[in-house]
């Protein structure tokens, strides 16, 4: 087992060899699709042990699910390497150019980050997903897993690093940390000698780690404190079916709704409707005191951590609120930065929810769960992006570059 210096100085000098490769990278890109699949089986045998090893620390159902692989997601992952491959190259493109009097011509041109760093939790797919991109835009990359899914992402990577080989690029391209312990995790947050980039992809505990403790520069990413706004206007068939498929469709990702605010003026119909839906799932109420009014024992009443909370389970927050401000105040103070959605029939709400919202991502009248780099025609994506500086929302390739300038003379002094 290497060690993270170790993975360091050979993702760097791959990376030399990555920076300035073309066409390499679609045929590794290709190869890895494939042999996705042609080892799907003992991706799967690795991941059993992972899924086996969660059930006996106690993993919750939402939580096993997030690390499950069956063949349909391998499927999944592979077809998203090749939606990678058909997109084109973000890296040597001419951003601008313009030749100044004295006869030099200067260029502005993408280039590679270099050498990627990921912290990532129990998703497996995380590592196929960020190893593909960064591939793509020319990146070495080192991924450090969570130990739920130690196994798979061994398997994963092994099966990467030799279709990378056989298309001619250093195995090094892609690198595993395979020492879950917090160590490893602090040394490769201090590996600025070898790293241009750190990005974290996880729950709220982990993000906040690595913000607060890296001294390589961090591109925040994943909490999704995600919100939806019944408004008064709101068709409640609508809202319903909105809310049923953000909250419960996969309760274990970061887009998934968290939050459910209801105009007071449509509370009475809207909550037993939007209820009904949600118990087919058993989903957990935790509401206001007018929500408990409302519902009933279907209810429990909510404290204030439960606004603030990132369940990633069957357990949504809920309050009644007397206007569109003070459903965006409410926002304003206890979100994410992720997602948020207004369900709404009036033109100059939505409007106004749209404007003053200050999310990544900002809806109306759709499904939270849409905030994804493959919805979002972007492939695969490295995380949901929740700052403002350099990347915001789903990141794509297009993020995972830098610029340089280029600058020709011809004997020019200052």
């Amino acid at each position: 087992m290497l060690t993270v210096k170790e993975l360091g100085i050979n993702a760097k000098k791959a990376s030399r060899v990555l920076s300035v490769a073309k066409a390499e990278k679609n045929e590794a890109l290709k190869n890895i699709s494939a042999a996705l699949i042609e080892n799907a089986e003992y991706i799967i045998k690795q991941n059993n042990i992972d899924i086996e090893n969660g059930r006996i620390n106690g993993l919750s159902d939402a939580m096993i699910d997030r690390l499950r692989l069956d063949l349909d997601r391998i499927k999944g992952i592979a077809c998203g390497v090749d939606e990678i491959i058909a997109m084109p190259d973000p890296v040597g493109k001419v951003i601008s150019g313009n030749k100044l009097s004295n006869g030099l011509d200067i260029s502005k041109v993408t280039v590679p980050l270099g050498v990627i760093g990921i912290i990532f939790e129990s998703r497996p797919n995380v590592t196929a997903d960020a190893a593909a991109l960064c591939l793509k835009a020319g990146n070495c990359v080192i991924l450090r897993g969570g130990k739920e899914a130690i196994n798979s992402n061994k398997a994963i990577v092994k099966v990467m690093r030799d279709a990378i080989a056989k298309a001619g690029l250093p195995s090094d391209c892609i690198n595993l940390v395979e020492d879950t312990t917090r160590a490893s995790s602090i040394e490769l947050m201090g590996l600025t000698e070898y790293l241009d980039v750190l990005i974290p992809r996880g729950g709220a505990g982990l993000i906040r780690a690595v913000v607060e403790n890296a001294k390589v520069p961090v591109i925040e990413t994943g909490v999704g404190n995600c919100h939806a706004f019944v408004d008064e206007s709101a068709d409640i068939d609508m809202a319903s079916s909105i809310v049923f498929n953000a909250k419960t469709s996969r309760v274990s990702v970061c887009n998934a709704l968290e939050t459910l605010l209801v105009h007071e003026k449509i509370a009475d119909k809207a909550l037993p409707a939007i209820y009904d839906r949600l118990k087919e799932k058993n989903v957990e109420i935790r509401g206001c005191e007018k929500t408990v009014a409302i519902l009933g024992d279907n209810a429990k009443l909510s404290t204030d951590e439960d606004y603030a909370t990132e369940f990633l389970d069957y357990i949504l927050a809920v309050k009644v609120v007397s206007s569109l401000d003070d459903a965006i105040d409410h926002i304003a103070k206890y979100s994410s930065g992720h997602s948020e959605v207004i369900i709404t029939e009036n033109y100059k709400n939505a409007e106004s929810f749209l404007n003053r919202v200050d999310s990544s991502a900002v809806y109306v009248n759709a499904s939270t769960r849409f905030t994804d780099g493959g919805q979002f025609g972007l492939g695969a994506e490295i995380g949901i992006s929740t700052q403002k500086l350099h990347a915001r929302g789903p990141m794509g390739l297009e993020n995972l570059v830098s610029t340089k300038y280029i600058i020709r003379g011809d004997g020019q002094v200052r």
